[in-house]
C-alpha cells in the first residue's frame, strides 16, 4: 500500500541533543584524564579524549548505517544476532578468550579494540524481543508464547551474571518487562513475576545484608561489599567469633577503602554547589580524590558536577530527557507494532543506564559499573549508544506518513 512520504527525516531535536551530549562527553573526558601527568604526555592521537571522538565518529557511521536499511529487513536477521551475541557471551567466559579485568571476565582483547559482548547484547536482545513480541496479541495470552519471551530475557542475564557484571545484566529487566507490557502480556502474568522477582530480591538482600557469612548465598566478594556499604552494613557485624581488635581494625579498614571511590564521588557532586569550580578546575579530580582509573568512566557525572555545578546537572539531565520523550514519541508515531516495541526497548534502556550511573554517583544506587551512555569513556558503550539511537532514527524515518 502506498503511504505519502514522511516531511522530515530525521528527528532534528533527538539529533541536537545527541551532539550537545557527545561535545560533554568528549571535553570532560579531557578534563578527567589530561590532569593526569603520565596521560598528558602521550602522543595526541593516543589521548584518551581522542579515542572517545573516535568512537562518536565510529558509532555515527554505524547509526547511518542502521539508518539506510529499513527496520524491518534489521529485524529478519535480528535472531541470528542475539544467537551469535549469545555465542560471544559464552566465548567471552572461557579462559584464554574471555580478558580478565578488575576480577571479572566481560571483554573479548580484539588487540585494537576490547569488545564487549554484553553492550551489544542488549541490543540484539531488544531487536529480537520486539520482533518475537511483535505477533498478534492473541497469541500473547498464551503461557507457553510468553515463557519464550521470557527465555529470550533470562538467557542473556544469565550468562552476563557469570561474567560477573551485575548491572549490565539488571538493565535487561526493566528493557524486557516494559516491552512485553507495551506488546499486550496480559498484565496478570507481568503483576505475578513483578511480585517473584520482588520477593527474590528482598530474601537476597535479607541474605546478604544480615545473614552470618556462612549462611549467605554464593557471590562474587567485591559485589557483597558493594551491597553492605550501600545498605550502610558494618564488616565487623560479620567477623568471625573470636575475632582480635588487630581483626576488627582490618574489617573496618577495608570498609573505608571498599567505600573510597563512592565517598569521593559523593563529595565531587557536592562540592561543586550552583555553578562548579569551572572547566578543568575540580581540585577532587585534579589531586586524584576522586580515582583516575574510574573518574573518566563510571564517575564521569561526578567530574561534571564539580565542575559545572548543579547547573552543569541540570542541563545533562534536560539533554537526556530530550532524547528519552523524543523516543516515546517516535514510538508513538511508529507505524507498526514492531517499531513501537524497538523504540520503547531502547528509551528504557537508554533510561535505565542514565537512573543507575547517576544514581551510584549520587548513592541512591549501589556501584554497579552502568556506563553513562555517551558521556562515560568506552568504545562498546558508545558505539552501541549510537545504534541504538540509529534504531529509533530508523523507524522515525519509516513512521506513519500521517
Amino acid at each position: 500500500m502506498f503511504e505519502p512520504a514522511p516531511k522530515q527525516n530525521l528527528d532534528k531535536l533527538q539529533l541536537a541533543a545527541l551532539v550537545g551530549l557527545m561535545i560533554i562527553g568528549a571535553a570532560f573526558v579531557f578534563s578527567a584524564t589530561m590532569v593526569n601527568e603520565s596521560a598528558a604526555v602521550l602522543p595526541w592521537y593516543d589521548q584518551t579524549w581522542v579515542r572517545q571522538i573516535v568512537w562518536y565518529v565510529l558509532g555515527l557511521g554505524g547509526a547511518a548505517a542502521v539508518c539506510l536499511v529499513d527496520y524491518h529487513t534489521l529485524a529478519r536477521w535480528s535472531f541470528v544476532v542475539y544467537w551469535a551475541m549469545i555465542i560471544c557471551l559464552v566465548a567471552v567466559l572461557i579462559p584464554h578468550i574471555g580478558s580478565m579485568r578488575y576480577g571479572a571476565r566481560r571483554w573479548i582483547d580484539l588487540a585494537v579494540f576490547q569488545f564487549q559482548p554484553s553492550e551489544f547484547a542488549k541490543l540484539a536482545f531488544i531487536m529480537a524481543g520486539a520482533n518475537f513480541l511483535s505477533r498478534p496479541v492473541d497469541e500473547l495470552r498464551r503461557p507457553d508464547v510468553f515463557w519464550k519471551a521470557m527465555g529470550l530475557m533470562l538467557l542473556p542475564f544469565m550468562l552476563i551474571m557469570k561474567e560477573p557484571d551485575l548491572g549490565s545484566a539488571l538493565v535487561l529487566l526493566p528493557t524486557g518487562l516494559v516491552m512485553m507490557l507495551v506488546a499486550g502480556t496480559p498484565r496478570a502474568y507481568l503483576f505475578k513475576l513483578v511480585g517473584i522477582v520482588g520477593l527474590l530480591a528482598a530474601i537476597f538482600v535479607v541474605d546478604i545484608v544480615f545473614l552470618p557469612a556462612r549462611f549467605q548465598l554464593p557471590m562474587q566478594e567485591y559485589q557483597r561489599n558493594r551491597l553492605l556499604n550501600y545498605f550502610g552494613r558494618n564488616y565487623t557485624d560479620f567477623a568471625p567469633p573470636g575475632a582480635t581488635p588487630a581483626d576488627l581494625q582490618r574489617l573496618r579498614q577495608r570498609q573505608l577503602d571498599d567505600a573510597y571511590n563512592v565517598r569521593q564521588a559523593l563529595i565531587s557532586v557536592g562540592s561543586g554547589g550552583l555553578m562548579g569550580k569551572g572547566w578543568r578546575q575540580g581540585t577532587q579530580n585534579a589531586l586524584g580524590y576522586l580515582p583516575r582509573a574510574v573518574a573518566h568512566n563510571d564517575f564521569i557525572f561526578s567530574v561534571i558536577a564539580e565542575e559545572e555545578g548543579f547547573v552543569g546537572s541540570v542541563i545533562i539531565l534536560a539533554l537526556y530527557a530530550v532524547v528519552l520523550f523524543t523516543g516515546l514519541r517516535i514510538a508513538g508515531q511508529a507505524r507498526d507494532r514492531l517499531g513501537k516495541l524497538v523504540a520503547v526497548g531502547v528509551v528504557t534502556l537508554i533510561f535505565s543506564h542514565v537512573f543507575i550511573n547517576i544514581g551510584m554517583n549520587i548513592r541512591i544506587m549501589p556501584v554497579t559499573g552502568v556506563p553513562l551512555p555517551l558521556l562515560s569513556y568506552g568504545g562498546s558503550s558508545v558505539l552501541c549508544s549510537l545504534i541504538a539511537v540509529g534504531l529509533m532514527q530508523n523507524i522515525h524515518i519509516h513512521r506513519r506518513g500521517y
